[in-house]
């Protein structure tokens, strides 16, 4: 019987670890705009990864949990990932409402101006067709596994934890300086860790999770900051994109928080 190496409840003969080593990641390659970049979401009450009879239903899941949207891998919410930010933007993303079938119409340009022209609807912002305006603001980030593997992802905050991103944004924006051999700097936003986490918290209609941000201290390897680097300057060339929205209606994709 050959040698069995372990790790994380795996097990890979000697003989497979043997060829591994040998090869040179032949067919795993591809051109970045052919790649999605998952989201990581906070399941709700009403999330479908919570019910048995839904194709995105994640066995052991509960409200609170974090999840990539891609391969379903689940984070208790109250222990929460950590994460390196790498890029922040906000996105205005245009809803047909549910109760008129439901649908993503795309992007809106930041600069539009129908964008000032929405009308508030209790906790929803309808533009002129009367579809419904969301706002996104959205954290490219690298996840940091417990064995200091990475990970893209992308942490996309709308509604209640549009408040949570503020916090966040303004967190990072006051990095205190540090001394180096240079003088005083300050530390690009992808040298530090942060623990993303959830909170309960109600409403008027209910109870639900939201994020909660604290920060960890500095990456803790050279290779890691070279890798949210690499990752930031993708984003900002527009070589990674999040990946289109899916979702009929604008609280079908993991966020359906009760307003």
């Amino acid at each position: 019987m050959n040698e069995v190496a372990k790790k994380k409840g795996t097990q890979v003969s000697t003989d497979v670890m043997d060829l591994i080593n040998e090869s040179t990641g032949e067919g795993t390659v591809f051109d970045s705009s052919e790649l999605q970049i998952p989201f990581i979401r906070l399941i709700q009450a009403m999330s479908p990864q919570l019910s048995k009879k839904k194709a995105e239903y994640i066995e052991g899941a509960s409200q609170g949990d974090a999840f990539n949207t891609v391969t379903k891998e689940r984070w208790d919410g109250e222990t929460g990932l950590t994460v390196v930010p790498c890029y922040q933007t906000t996105k205005y993303l245009e809803f047909v409402p549910r109760e008129s079938g439901g649908g993503f119409q795309g992007e809106i340009s930041p600069g539009d101006p129908v964008i000032s022209k929405t009308t508030r609807n209790g906790a929803k912002e309808i533009l002129p067709n009367g579809n419904e305006m969301v706002k996104s603001d959205q954290h490219f980030c690298l996840v940091i596994g417990e064995d200091g593997s990475t990970q893209p992802a992308i942490i996309d905050m709308k509604s209640t934890q549009l408040k949570v991103s503020k916090r966040w944004k303004t967190m990072i924006a006051m990095e205190r300086t540090v001394e180096t051999k240079n003088g005083p700097k300050k530390p690009d936003c992808y040298t530090v860790r942060w623990k993303l986490s959830s909170i309960e918290q109600s409403n008027d209609k209910g109870t639900f999770a939201n994020w909660q941000v604290e920060r960890l201290g500095y990456v803790e390897t050279r290779e890691q900051i070279l890798e949210a680097k690499a990752f930031r300057e993708s984003v900002k060339a527009g070589e990674v994109k999040a990946a289109p929205e899916e979702s009929s209606s604008s609280s079908d994709n993991g966020d359906d928080i009760p307003f």
